[in-house]
C-alpha cells in the first residue's frame, strides 16, 4: 500500500461531527509531543497534519481521508498539564467513548517516545484499548534519538510489559526507518476490518 491521496476532512469531538461514509478508521494515539502529527506527515510523504513546537496543540480528532478508502485519526495528545482540567475530562471523555464505540475504528496505534519507555498514562491508554477489544500497533518513535542497543532493551521492555505477541515497530521519521512496517500494519488493520464487515 502507499497513500496515493490525502486530504484533511474534518476536526471533531462529537460522533455528530466526524465523517459519516462507512470507511475504515485508523487512530493514531500517544502523549503530547510523542510525534503524530510529524508521523502522519512522515506516512503520507506530505506535510498534511499541523505540527506544533508546544505540546498540547491536537485538541481535536483530525481526520485524513486516504485513498479515498479509509481515515487515519490524529487523537489528541495525553498528559499535557498546561490545559485545563475541564477540558482535558472532556478529551478523556470523548475520546473514550470514540475507542469504546466507534464502530468503523479499524485499530490503534500506540505511539511510545523510545526515550521515555512507559508511562502510566501510556499504560492506561493500553488497558482502555485492550478493554474495548481493539486491534493496537504500538510504535516506538524517535529512535534515531538513542543507540541500537538501547532500542532493543526498551522494545522488549515494553513488549513484556504490555504482553504483546511481537515486537513494538520501532521507527524514526529522520532517519525513515520504520516506515514500510508501520505501512504495512495499517493496510493489515483496514484489510481485516474489511473482512470482517463482510468485504463491502
Amino acid at each position: 500500500m502507499e497513500f496515493t491521496t490525502v486530504s484533511f476532512r474534518c476536526a471533531a469531538l462529537k460522533a455528530s461531527q466526524r465523517p459519516g461514509e462507512w470507511f475504515p478508521q485508523v487512530a493514531v494515539a500517544g502523549r503530547s509531543n510523542v510525534g503524530k502529527s510529524s508521523l502522519l506527515n512522515w506516512l503520507f510523504r506530505r506535510p498534511v497534519a499541523k505540527v506544533a513546537k508546544a505540546p498540547g496543540k491536537t485538541r481535536t480528532m483530525n481526520f485524513f481521508l486516504v485513498n479515498r478508502s479509509f481515515y487515519m485519526v490524529d487523537l489528541p495528545g495525553y498528559g499535557y498539564a498546561k490545559v485545563s482540567a475541564s477540558l482535558r475530562e472532556e478529551w478523556g471523555r470523548d475520546v473514550g467513548t470514540y475507542l469504546a464505540g466507534e464502530e468503523r475504528l479499524a485499530g490503534v496505534i500506540a505511539l511510545v517516545d523510545i526515550r521515555r519507555g512507559l508511562t502510566d498514562l501510556d499504560l492506561d491508554l493500553h488497558q482502555l484499548v485492550v478493554h474495548a477489544g481493539r486491534e493496537q500497533v504500538v510504535v516506538l518513535t524517535k529512535a534515531d534519538k538513542v543507540g541500537r542497543g538501547r532500542r532493543s532493551i526498551v522494545q522488549r521492555q515494553v513488549q513484556e510489559q504490555l504482553g504483546l505477541a511481537t515486537l513494538p515497530v520501532v521507527s524514526s521519521v529522520r532517519s525513515d526507518e520504520g516506515r514500510r512496517e508501520l505501512v504495512q500494519q495499517v493496510e493489515r488493520l483496514v484489510t481485516e476490518w474489511r473482512g470482517r464487515q463482510g468485504g463491502e
